[in-house]
């Protein structure tokens, strides 16, 4: 892949990865629309791990908050014990049906990266499931009264968020707003829960380069298209909890709407 090519796709994963409308549709779209190479289906995932460092630097103190409650409670026999240790456990249940659905799917999921047709289709269906979160959630509580179930409900649509075009984001949190979850607080939760689904996913296509090969050649490109998903990817973060104190997802969905006609309907 070509290093100029790796830091603007970086930069779109980061800029699309936390904003609602699907950084694997745009990692599909943006090469098929400018003629270029696909992307390898590798450097789409862990071109991730740079938004994650975003996550890191901006939720530093939530995720080890987290991290020390969850030791805590253990030791202490008391799990659930406080906010911060419910959260930990809250994350991995919510975790565990893409871990699930990602091994049982993992071929489907790389087959539909090869159809950017598809991957537009697939963001008409964030564009409605947007619309659907803001018109019908209630937004009623905050991040303090999450509970398992809504943690388990959010779990599967970031599981359904696997394919390119439905947005991990948008779909994590529309489903947080559906069950009750005030915008920034479905954003938080939906950022923190990013974690280790990519963390994971970023592990098995490297553990993929390393059989086939390819790490070594396609490293610089990894490192620069990471590095400017990092720098992208946290000032997105900043950008949009600030944005969801007031503002609504209907722009997103009309973008993903007018993006996924677009793509549709256009000849190449």
């Amino acid at each position: 892949m070509d290093l100029i090519q790796a830091i603007i796709l970086g930069i779109v994963q980061g800029v699309t990865e936390y904003i609602p409308v699907s950084s694997s549709a745009h990692l599909v779209l943006v090469p098929w629309l400018l003629g270029w190479p696909d992307a390898p289906f590798e450097f789409e995932v862990l071109v991730q791990w740079g938004t994650l460092v975003g996550v890191f630097v901006y939720f530093w103190r939530d995720l080890w908050g987290i991290l020390r409650g969850v030791l805590a409670g253990l030791a202490q026999r008391r799990p659930l014990a406080t906010l911060e240790a419910r959260l930990g456990w809250y994350i991995i249940l919510a975790t565990l049906p893409a871990v699930v659905l990602g091994l049982l799917f993992k071929d489907q999921v790389e087959a539909v990266f090869s159809s950017a047709k598809a991957t537009a289709a697939l963001l008409l269906g964030t564009a409605a499931l947007l619309a659907v979160a803001e018109y019908l959630g209630k937004r009623e509580r905050e991040l303090t009264g999450i509970t398992w179930l809504d943690a388990l409900i959010i779990g599967l649509w970031q599981a359904v968020a696997m394919f390119p075009g439905i947005s991990r984001s948008g779909a994590t949190i529309a489903g947080g707003m559906l069950r009750g979850l005030e915008r920034r607080s479905a954003a938080r939760f939906s950022f923190l829960m990013s974690v280790p689904v990519m963390v994971g996913a970023g592990g098995l296509a490297i553990k993929d380069l390393v059989e086939a090969g390819n790490l070594a050649g396609q490293l610089p490109a990894l490192i620069l298209g990471s590095a400017a998903a990092a720098i992208s990817g946290y000032l997105c973060i900043r950008w949009l909890l600030g944005y969801l104190q007031r503002g609504q997802l209907y722009g997103f969905a009309i973008y993903c709407a007018i993006v996924g006609v677009f793509c549709l309907v256009f000849p190449r």
